[in-house]
């Protein structure tokens, strides 16, 4: 498969990585940067200054801080930005998107007070959500710059679409799989973000790998409930956006939410690793919102809560852990239906 033009709307990691795989299939690829320096260092170095700073971009790669220009003639639109500048990008871009476009979100989350996953953001935004697919799944940039082997699953409504994507990223060494849960892929994507900070905290205060299990395994427990109640399938959280992307983002090292967990637990705040890394912590924004989510839905989230108590009610670690041990065990599979 070959286009002329894709948009990449972001120039983060993901968005730098990203560009690499659809450099594959794609004359041009037009990141859209909101930093000047930054597109001007892409442009002219072919590299990111910032994030994966020493991966080598393909020739066919440019930037800039316009969104006219970057989404001008563009056949796909990929939107990359962190979760919480979505919606001020996308109503940016807007004057400028056609209703017709393909789109493809990699941004994990969930908005704040309005509980929207990333897809119901860009559908109220921009119209015609039939051509918004998502996609998630085990896939640190610092891997997929490099041509290491990895895997992801694309949701949409509409099959074509997915398929469409599927054919305009997808190579030897990063295969994609298909799905119509939108919303199961969504949810386990930003929910899993906040399990990975409470594994990066148990890490940080000398936890063992059987606590760690632990967390994982209740995490995606967790998760489950929500996609449920949410009307998405159970078998989603099984998969690629699920169990995969859990278990990479809470024990590699490559991951930005427990690594930020790590750091916590020795007394960083989430502001100064913000600031030291130049990451966004995806986590820490989706415990506000999942949080929210889950009391407005009555579904019971304790490692949620933990990990919205530490952040943001300044809870003493100790004692939301003590809380955690003292909570006496359900059944396993409580709030959980496996017919869906």
């Amino acid at each position: 498969m070959s286009i002329s033009k894709v948009a990449v709307i972001g120039s983060g990691s993901w968005g730098t990585a990203v560009s690499g795989l659809l450099g594959l299939h794609a004359d041009q690829v037009m990141i859209w940067s909101h930093d000047q320096e930054i597109a001007d260092y892409i442009n002219e170095h072919h590299r990111n200054p910032v994030q994966l700073n020493t991966y080598t971009m393909l020739s066919c790669v440019c930037a800039s801080t316009d969104y006219q220009s970057v989404l001008k003639d563009a056949q796909a639109i990929v939107m990359v930005v962190p979760s919480q500048f979505i919606r001020a990008c996308a109503q940016a871009a807007q004057p400028y998107v056609d209703s017709q476009t393909p789109v493809l979100i990699l941004t994990k989350g969930i908005e704040n007070h309005t509980n929207y996953t990333m897809s119901e953001v860009l559908s109220e935004v921009w119209g015609n959500p039939a051509r918004i697919a998502v996609l998630s799944g085990p896939n640190h940039a610092e891997e997929i710059c490099k041509g290491k082997i990895s895997a992801a699953v694309i949701a949409s409504t509409h099959a074509s679409v997915a398929q469409f994507f599927q054919r305009l990223i997808m190579n030897e060494n990063f295969r994609i799989y298909l799905s119509d849960d939108v919303v199961g892929v969504e949810l386990c994507a930003a929910i899993k973000n906040v399990v990975a900070i409470a594994c990066g905290i148990c890490t940080g205060l000398g936890y063992g790998d059987n606590a760690l299990a632990v967390l994982m395994t209740r995490g995606l427990a967790e998760i489950s409930r929500i996609v449920i109640a949410k009307g998405g399938k159970s078998l989603t959280c099984m998969g690629l956006a699920g169990m995969g992307d859990l278990i990479a983002t809470c024990t590699s090292v490559h991951s930005r939410n427990r690594s930020f967990g790590c750091a916590f637990s020795q007394g960083e705040s989430l502001q100064e690793y913000e600031q030291r890394t130049s990451m966004v912590v995806e986590g820490a924004r989706a415990a506000l919102s999942t949080q929210e989510l889950c009391k407005k839905l009555s579904i019971e989230s304790p490692l949620t809560n933990s990990v919205y108590s530490v952040l943001y009610e300044h809870a003493k670690l100790e004692d939301v852990i003590a809380l955690l041990l003292e909570r006496i065990p359900h059944e396993e599979f409580y709030g959980m239906s496996t017919n869906n």
